[in-house]
């Protein structure tokens, strides 16, 4: 992940792991280009801002019915898993999570998890990631209950981009995920 605007690609370049498969550079400025590298575009996005104590968004009639809290073991963490990623795919999310100040809430519905997103804090504002049903005003409910003084950030693109401007977030900034396919050698450009 890039920190600061206006690196070169091969510093950032030398600094990851090219040669495993899936590697990516979250592109924090939109200002890189890592082609001659190999890597590809994988998405596009805005980095969003909501201020501390800004309007609740209301709730979406089927959002208005989940029940929120946070995921509080491992098992609940693999049915939240579950629910974000019902294609069944690998584990992303280690249960040392938990435990490392990562905040997993959930949106249930009679007991079943069918919404939710991950919270974290840093630099004195609560990071937003990874949501997924009808999240936003429960999320913030939830993150502005346990954070009230801070602000939420985080980035989105397309309908959950719109999704998070009705919530009361302003888009301020682009961002680039790039990807670097495996079997595409080792090229380095310089």
């Amino acid at each position: 992940m890039t920190l600061e605007p206006a690196v070169s690609a091969w510093s950032v370049v030398r600094g990851v792991d090219i040669a495993s498969p899936g590697c990516s550079v979250k592109d924090s400025f939109a200002d890189l280009d890592l082609a001659e590298d190999g890597f590809e575009v994988l998405f596009e996005a805005q980095w969003i801002h909501r201020p501390a104590g800004a309007p609740m968004p209301e709730p979406e009639a089927e959002a208005a019915k989940l029940e929120w809290s946070e995921v509080a073991d491992a098992g609940e963490l693999a049915a939240w898993e579950a629910a974000f990623d019902d294609d069944g795919g690998d584990r992303l999310f280690r249960p040392a999570l938990l435990r490392d100040g990562i905040v997993f809430l959930a949106g249930r519905t009679d007991g079943r998890i069918v919404a939710g997103a991950v919270a974290s804090t840093g630099g004195g504002v609560v990071g937003v990631s990874n949501l997924f049903g009808p999240a936003w005003a429960g999320v913030l409910g939830a993150v502005c209950a346990r954070w009230p003084g801070l602000d939420v950030v985080g980035y989105e693109h397309g309908e959950d981009l719109e999704a998070a401007v009705r919530a009361g977030f302003t888009a301020i900034g682009p961002l680039r995920v790039w990807l670097r396919p495996s079997g595409t050698g080792t090229v380095l450009a310089q």
